[in-house]
C-alpha cells in the first residue's frame, strides 16, 4: 500500500511515494481500494503551504474506490463503489481509511475515473451557480478559465440552466474548448477583457463572474460586471488576490463579493447526500461530460502538479494507482 506524502511545503519536488500501513477501519469507517484519484488546484494550494496543514501529511481530496471492509455499524458491504470529493486529506493513496459519512455510492452509470475527474468540480460548480449566485434564465454570466476542469463544467452547468455563458482562457485552442462545450461567446484573456464584455452585452455588463484565477484577472473581473453584479471569487491560479479597498467595489458599481469555500456549502450528510447525487445524476445522464485529458501514475503525482500549474493541462486529470 503506497501514498504521497510531504513533510515540508514547497513546490512538486516535496511529494514524495511512500510505503504506508493502512489497517483496518474502526466504528464509522471503511477500508477503500483506490482506483482513481482526482487532481485539483486545491492540491497544490495544500502542498506550498497556501492553505497549511499539519505536517506530515497526505494530500488529495478526491477519489473512487471499492469498499474493502467495513467498521462496525457501517451499511456498506465489500465490492461497493463509491467516491467522495470532501476530503478528509489523503486521497493520493492506493489505500485508505475514511469515515463512510463522507463516501456516496456510486451509481452504474458513472465510473470511477468519471467520479474521480469530476466529483470535486462538479459539486464546486453546483454551489457556485445553484446556491451561491443563484443564476435564472437569462442571466448573463462569465467564466475565467473557461477550458479548466472546473470551468468546463461551469458553461455546462450555466447552459443546463438558460444563462448566456461568455468565456474567457488563455488561448484561442482553450477558448475553442469552452464553446465547443456550449459557451455563447469566446475570449482569449487580454487586457481589453472588460471592453470585449461590455461589447458582447451592449454596455451592460454581466450579473456575475466565477473567476477561479485569482489575483491576475480580479480588476477585469470586476470591470465586467454590471452595477450591482456578483464576483465570485474561488480559486487562487495566479495567487490570492490579497488586500482589498472596499470603496473599490462602490467606485464600480455597488458590486457584490464572495470567496465561498465547497466545504461551508457540502458541511452535514445532507447535504452530500442531496446535492452530491444530484451532480452524479448529471453525470451520469449525459448533462455534464467530464473531458479526463490527462492521466498520470499515482508516483508521478509531483510532473502532474506541475503541468497543472504550468497550465499545460485542460479538462481533468487523474492520478491512477
Amino acid at each position: 500500500m503506497n501514498s504521497i506524502q510531504f513533510i515540508t511545503p514547497g513546490g512538486p519536488d516535496v511529494l514524495t511515494f511512500a510505503d504506508i500501513d493502512v489497517g483496518d477501519p474502526g466504528p464509522g469507517e471503511v477500508r477503500l481500494r483506490q482506483t482513481a484519484i482526482g487532481l485539483n488546484f486545491i492540491d497544490t494550494y495544500h502542498r506550498s503551504g497556501l492553505y497549511p496543514l499539519p505536517l506530515p501529511s497526505g494530500i488529495g481530496l478526491e477519489a473512487a474506490g471499492i469498499v474493502e471492509a467495513a467498521g462496525a455499524g457501517v451499511p456498506l458491504k465489500p465490492g461497493t463503489r463509491v467516491g467522495y470529493c470532501w476530503g478528509p486529506i489523503g486521497a493520493y493513496a492506493t489505500h485508505r481509511l475514511i469515515p463512510a459519512e463522507r463516501v456516496v455510492v456510486l451509481p452504474a452509470t458513472v465510473s470511477d475515473e468519471v467520479a474521480a475527474a469530476g466529483m470535486l468540480k462538479g459539486c464546486t460548480a453546483e454551489f457556485l451557480i445553484e446556491r451561491c449566485a443563484r443564476v435564472q434564465p437569462g442571466d448573463r454570466a462569465l467564466v475565467q478559465a473557461a477550458a479548466g476542469g472546473v470551468g468546463l463544467l461551469l458553461v455546462q452547468w450555466l447552459k443546463h440552466v438558460g444563462a448566456t455563458v461568455i468565456a474567457v482562457a488563455g488561448s484561442a485552442e482553450k477558448v475553442a474548448l469552452a464553446l465547443a462545450h456550449g459557451a455563447d461567446h469566446g475570449i482569449v484573456q487580454h487586457a481589453t477583457l472588460a471592453a470585449q464584455v461590455r461589447d458582447l452585452t451592449g454596455g451592460r455588463g454581466v450579473d456575475v463572474v466565477f473567476d477561479g484565477v485569482g489575483k491576475a484577472t480580479f480588476e477585469a473581473s470586476l470591470d465586467s460586471l454590471k452595477k450591482r453584479g456578483l464576483h465570485i471569487s474561488y480559486g487562487n491560479a495566479s495567487g490570492p488576490v490579497g488586500e482589498v479597498d472596499f470603496g473599490i467595489l462602490a467606485r464600480k458599481g455597488s458590486l457584490f463579493v464572495t470567496r465561498p469555500t465547497l466545504f461551508d456549502y457540502y458541511a452535514t450528510r445532507a447535504e452530500i447526500e442531496l446535492h452530491g447525487g444530484r451532480v452524479l445524476d448529471l453525470i451520469g445522464s449525459g448533462v455534464l461530460k467530464v473531458n479526463i485529458d490527462q492521466r498520470y501514475p499515482l508516483r508521478d503525482a509531483g510532473r502532474a502538479h506541475r503541468d497543472l500549474e504550468a497550465r499545460r493541462t485542460t479538462g481533468s486529470t487523474v492520478l491512477l494507482p
